[in-house]
Order: C-alpha cells, then structure tokens, then sequence
C-alpha cells in the first residue's frame, strides 16, 4: 500500500506557485516538489497529484491524502458530470484547469486510488510536510525530488 499526501501553494492567485507530495510506501519515503512561476493555488493542487503518482512505479492500492476539497471532490464527485456534459460545469462555463483534470482522471482510471480528505494546517504531521514541500516548489520551473 501506498499513502501519497499532497498539498499546493501559491504566492498570490496567480502568482508564483509549487507543489509537494510525500509519498510513503512500507519504510520508504519519497519527497518531491516543483513549481511554476504563474499559476493558481488550484492548479498546484492538481499537479501535486498528477506528479506524485507518476513518480510511483507500482500499481499498489494508493491512498490519496489532500487538504483541498477542489482536488477531493472535483476527481471523486465531479468530473463524471463535467466529461458527460462536455467539460462544463453546472452553470455551463467551461472547467477550469481542464487540461490538469484530463491527465488526472487518466491515472485515477489506471490505479486503485482512495481518495481522502485531510483538513489542512490542524498539525498532521505528513500534510504539513506536503505543505513545506509545496512551498519550497513556489517560483521554481519543473520538478525536483
């Protein structure tokens, strides 16, 4: 099993952006981060994910840790409606970060992922670790692990 914990940040919205995920499996534990100079707060949540479970080379049950209801809800509860309506939303605008959702619902049809909801900045230990790893991604372009 494998348990991911993912968490974005950004300095303005937009502005200068990164992403952090711990990813733990048995005794092993693997930290990565990255960031994009102009991005959205929501954007990093997602690419949290997105990058976390491409850097893992298994199919192992995963458990998605996150803070971010956007992330949680939008892959577990929303993204079924907004592909059968032609990547709108409810009130019919088009779906933000699209291309970021696209790519994230490829890997969540590949793997067996849980999805679960961590409430942000209330001292658990692994979330506040994605945190400081998102924010050690803010500005920078590309990845690093």
């Amino acid at each position: 099993m494998i348990n991911i914990y993912t968490d974005g940040a950004c300095k303005g919205n937009p502005g200068p952006g990164g992403w952090g995920a711990l990813i733990i499996e048995g005794d092993n534990k693997n930290e990565i981060f990255g960031g994009e100079a102009n991005t959205t707060n929501n954007r990093m949540e997602i690419l949290a994910v997105i990058m976390a479970l491409k850097a893992i080379n298994t199919i192992s049950e995963i458990t998605v840790f996150t803070d971010s209801t956007y992330v949680q809800k939008g892959i577990s509860e929303w993204i079924d409606k907004w592909k059968i309506n032609g990547w709108k939303t409810s009130n019919k605008k088009e779906v933000k970060n699209k291309d970021l959702w696209v790519q994230l619902d490829i890997l969540n049809a590949q793997l067996k992922i849980n999805w679960v909801w961590v409430k942000g900045h209330s001292g658990h230990s692994e979330n506040d670790r994605a945190d400081y790893l998102a924010n050690q991604g803010v500005g920078m372009e590309g990845a690093s692990s």
